[in-house]
């Protein structure tokens, strides 16, 4: 009896293994399709901010983790940029805040502080970093 409690609860978590898996792969697809490529733009972002901020190598798979989950909810949001940008301003702004929080445990104080330095004074299409600050 007690071998089959634990079989069915390992295939249960293996169940929504799978599914929480989907749903992040269905987000990143979505976001492709919709022109917002996030692994590429992960990997462009992750070029400046390792050399911008002397990110350490124990550093870097935190940072990344954080701006490719950042840009993931970004492009469930980027449809009420043109709609309602009021509600994307106020969207935005949580995730931003939330993805400096995910920096601040990862970060020293003075990388974090030169992370809010990077930001571009206008948003730019030649400047990956526009993703994480517009």
């Amino acid at each position: 009896m007690k071998k089959l409690l634990i079989l069915a609860s390992l295939i249960i978590g293996l169940n929504f293994a799978s599914n929480a898996q989907g749903i992040l792969s269905k987000a990143t697809s979505a976001a492709t399709s919709a022109g917002f490529d996030v692994n590429s733009l992960t990997s462009g972002i992750m070029g400046k901010l390792t050399s911008g901020l002397s990110l350490t190598t124990a550093q870097q798979p935190t940072v990344k983790s954080a701006v490719k989950d950042f840009l993931v909810e970004k492009a469930t949001i980027l449809a009420t940029q043109k709609t309602d940008p009021a509600a994307y301003q106020t969207k935005f702004g949580k995730l931003f805040s939330g993805l400096k929080s995910k920096l601040g445990t990862a970060l020293t104080v003075a990388q974090l502080t030169k992370f809010t330095s990077l930001k571009p004074a206008t948003p730019s299409a030649s400047n990956v970093l526009s993703q994480l600050f517009y």
